[in-house]
């Protein structure tokens, strides 16, 4: 995309909300917190856009989701909550958004569960790297470290990957 400093919060909002749900969603797992960290992802940009300068705007975009996403880890890390019981909730009658659905189909359930047993630092750089399609450079820029660590992350997250993926013979 070329840089462009005109644009509003419902033209980021629009073309780039599903990439930050798909990226979301791979980080948390869960689809209802994948929805509450993009909210606060476009009630940042919305915050942070007329103050925004030129420069990657994808970068600045994956680092604010990160740094979203790294905000609520240490918030549930102070404050720990236990999960209700399993139960059958069908009689709720609530269906997934589209969103939820597309990120769903998109990666299996093993492949979304051995992704959540990866380090975060891994997950991360396989998830900007193989879901987002970002390249190391950028995800460099995102992480805010050198392209030599990006590649050992990715190379060490598929590695971990590929053993969690793999059945015993």
């Amino acid at each position: 995309m070329a840089e462009n400093t005109s644009l509003t919060w419902e033209d980021v909002a629009q073309r780039y909300g599903r990439k930050i749900y798909t990226f979301a969603y791979r980080l948390t797992g869960n689809p209802d917190d994948a929805a509450d960290l993009v909210q606060e992802v476009l009630l940042r940009v919305r915050k942070g856009l007329a103050s925004y300068t030129p420069g990657s705007f994808e970068g600045w975009l994956w680092r604010i989701t990160r740094n979203v996403f790294l905000d609520g880890v240490r918030k549930k890390n102070r404050r720990p909550t236990t999960p209700l019981p399993d139960g059958d909730y069908s009689a709720l009658g609530a269906s997934p958004s589209p969103d939820e659905v597309l990120a769903s189909v998109r990666l299996s359930d093993d492949v979304q569960s051995a992704l959540l047993k990866l380090p975060y630092d891994f997950r991360e750089a396989v998830v900007l790297c193989d879901v987002v399609g970002l390249t190391y450079e950028e995800i460099a820029e995102v992480t805010e470290v050198p392209v030599g660590t990006v590649r050992s992350r990715i190379h060490r997250g598929r590695s971990t990957l590929r053993g969690l993926l793999t059945w015993p013979v």
